[in-house]
């Protein structure tokens, strides 16, 4: 994929899933802004950016940050392209869990972390697209959870909930800016080994679940780089007629029983 001549940035990209897409976009050429919460990440982000790319630290879930981030890109390359909205996080230690158990906290964070922040990153983003009146695109990560559920090991329903309600955002967006230029979609991954899934990566039953549930390649568990080149490709040209769609990145998921 050719990302030349893009500045592309990546909510949440000093890490995981967007870490590993922010590396795919600067080797297709792309200048590549990532924000995360961690100063250590950040350090660690702008030394692999090197000249092609900025590091911010900014918390996701804060829309003043938010708004400074699309500021700082401007400011350090003139105009943005794309926008991969990839952060977000389990809400479990907040007390998300079955529905008749989630607290109140539970509810409001989890739904904070995971949609708040997309809201607030995806209105940013079409703001400068508007403004800069050439067309541009929104990539969203959300999860095969939010309409593909797991009820025995996955039940964190503000979670499903907040990954559902992106489906509706990027598919009524998509439908209202399309004659703007702009594209919007979501790509949603299956189990990816990533900090967030260290509690199913440590449990054998859940591990046993995965290698029929995600059957492709052996069945096995997803990594990062799974999902790159798709996101590469919907940030590129040639994706320039595609919009409103979901698409899962899953082994498998959606599409098998799974035996556990």
């Amino acid at each position: 994929m050719d990302l030349s001549q893009k500045v592309i940035l990546v909510i949440g990209g000093t890490s995981g899933l967007g870490e590993s897409a922010a590396r795919m976009f600067l080797r297709c050429g792309a200048k590549v802004v990532v924000t995360g919460r961690s100063e250590d990440k950040i350090s660690s982000a702008a030394e692999w950016l090197g000249n092609d790319g900025l590091a911010v630290q900014s918390d996701a879930s804060d829309p003043l940050q938010v708004e400074r981030t699309f500021e700082q890109v401007k400011e350090q390359f003139g105009e943005l392209h794309g926008l991969y909205h990839v952060a977000g996080g389990s809400g479990r230690r907040f007390g998300d869990g079955p529905l008749h158990e989630i607290s109140d906290e539970g509810w409001s964070q989890t739904l904070k972390l995971n949609l708040d922040s997309v809201f607030y990153s995806n209105r940013a983003a079409l703001r400068v697209f508007l403004d800069q009146g050439k067309g541009g695109v929104i990539l969203n990560c959300g999860s095969v959870l939010g309409f593909s559920p797991s009820p025995h090991f996955f039940s964190t329903h503000a979670y499903s909930t907040s990954k559902s309600a992106m489906v509706g955002m990027v598919k009524s967006s998509a439908a209202y800016y399309a004659d703007k230029g702009i594209r919007v979609n979501l790509i949603c991954p299956g189990l990816i080994a990533t900090p967030m899934s260290a509690r199913a990566q440590t449990n054998e039953p859940i591990m046993d679940f995965v290698r029929t549930k995600q059957p492709l390649d052996g069945g096995r568990i997803g990594v990062p780089q799974d999902l790159d080149e798709a996101a590469a490709f919907l940030l590129s040209e040639g994706s320039r007629f595609i919009t409103g769609q979901v698409l899962s990145v899953d082994g498998g998921w959606t599409v098998s029983e799974g035996q556990g």
